[in-house]
């Protein structure tokens, strides 16, 4: 059975920190492509950050450029997001994606086109406020 299975959510402060993990178990990750996105009340989902299979390189979106970081770690088939410098717009339902076998799409596709992942965790809720 694949299964993404996400954790690390929370509630922070402004300009606290949270690390997102999304576990994998049924399915290596090895150099799939994998993302984050996030969905917060009335707004549709939105991709934050991805690592492209075709480079290999990491995007972001301009929102969370230089406060976000995302990182894969093949041996524990885990997915990680670092959350710096929270603020309150950050705060919605995350999600990470996995595509089931590398398809080398352009880098930064990833990132617009969650039709790409073929795997999805469930959602860890994330919420920013004094």
């Amino acid at each position: 059975q694949v299964q993404l299975v996400e954790s690390g959510g929370g509630s922070v402060q402004p300009g606290g920190s949270l690390r997102l993990s999304c576990a994998a178990s049924g399915f290596a990750l090895d150099y799939n492509a994998i993302g984050w996105f996030r969905q917060a009340p009335g707004k549709e989902r939105e991709g934050v950050s991805c690592i492209s299979s075709s480079d290999g390189r990491k995007y972001y979106a301009d929102s969370v450029k230089g406060r976000f970081t995302i990182s894969r770690d093949n041996a524990k088939n885990t997915v990680y997001l670092q959350m710096n410098s929270l603020k309150p717009e950050d705060t919605a339902v995350y999600y990470c994606a996995v595509e089931s076998r590398p398809r080398y799409y352009s880098g930064s596709y990833y990132l617009a086109n969650p039709n790409l992942y073929d795997y999805w965790g469930q959602g860890t809720q994330v919420t920013v406020s004094s």
